[in-house]
C-alpha cells in the first residue's frame, strides 16, 4: 500500500508537471537573485550562502504543501483512503515521502550547482547537499501535519505556513549551521546528528500526527 501511494503520487505529479517546475524555478530564482544584489564579494557571499540556500528550499517546499491532500480531498479519495482497512498513517507517510521524491529531490540535486554562484569550496557543497538531503524530508513530514490541520479552510495556504514555519526553524539553524562549521574549519558532526534525529522523530511522530488531524478535518 505505501509503494502504490507513492506510486499513485508520483505519476499524478508527472502530470502536472508545471506544479513540479514552479517549485524548482522559484528555488533557482531566490538563491540566484542574492548574488545580484549583494555584489561581486566573495567572503560575503561565502558566509550567506548557507543560510539564503536553506531558505529558499524551505519556502520552495512548503509551495506544494496546500495540495498534498486538497486534489484527494475535493474528488473523494481521501475519505475511501479513511474508509479502507489499512493504516491511515502509512497512507500519510506515502503521500508524505512522495511529495518529498517530487519536491526535496530536485532542490537537493540542484543546491550544489547554484552553490558554486557563492564560491563555496567542494567540500562545504558536499556538507550543504548532505543537510538537505536530511533535512527537506523532515520539511515534507512536517508539512503533512500543517496541510492535513487545514484541508478544507479557506486561506489554508496561509495557515499552513504559520503552523509549520516554527517547528522549521531548528531544521534550518541545524542545516545552515552545519556548512557554517565545515566552512569555518570545525567540526559538523554534532549538527548532522541532530538533523538526523529531526528526521527520526518525523518519521515516527509526524505521520500519527497527520493522521489524526485528517480524521478531525474530515468529520
Amino acid at each position: 500500500m505505501l509503494m502504490w501511494i507513492i506510486k499513485r503520487d508520483l505519476l499524478l505529479a508527472m502530470r502536472r508537471q508545471s506544479d513540479v517546475f514552479t517549485i524548482l524555478f522559484f528555488f533557482i530564482i531566490v538563491v540566484s537573485l542574492f548574488p545580484l544584489s549583494v555584489g561581486p564579494e566573495m567572503n560575503m557571499l561565502r558566509t550567506m550562502a548557507p543560510g539564503v540556500v536553506w531558505v529558499a528550499a524551505l519556502l520552495a517546499s512548503m509551495l506544494s504543501l496546500g495540495r498534498m491532500f486538497s486534489n484527494d480531498y475535493v474528488d473523494g479519495t481521501l475519505e475511501q483512503m479513511l474508509l479502507s482497512p489499512q493504516s491511515l498513517s502509512l497512507l500519510v507517510l506515502g503521500k508524505a515521502l512522495a511529495h518529498w521524491l517530487v519536491t526535496g529531490i530536485p532542490l537537493v540535486l540542484m543546491a550544489p550547482i547554484l552553490g558554486i554562484q557563492y564560491d563555496l569550496p567542494i567540500e562545504a557543497l558536499f556538507v550543504l547537499t548532505i543537510t538537505l538531503l536530511l533535512g527537506t524530508p523532515v520539511l515534507s513530514l512536517i508539512g503533512a501535519i500543517g496541510a492535513a490541520l487545514t484541508l478544507g479552510l479557506r486561506g489554508g495556504g496561509v495557515l499552513v505556513s504559520l503552523l509549520v514555519l516554527p517547528l522549521y526553524i531548528p531544521v534550518l539553524i541545524f542545516g545552515a549551521g552545519a556548512v557554517e562549521a565545515n566552512m569555518a574549519g570545525v567540526g559538523y558532526d554534532a549538527h548532522l546528528s541532530l538533523i538526523g534525529a529531526f528526521l527520526l522523530m518525523s518519521l515516527v511522530f509526524a505521520p500519527w500526527a497527520a493522521a489524526s488531524s485528517l480524521r478531525v478535518s474530515l468529520e
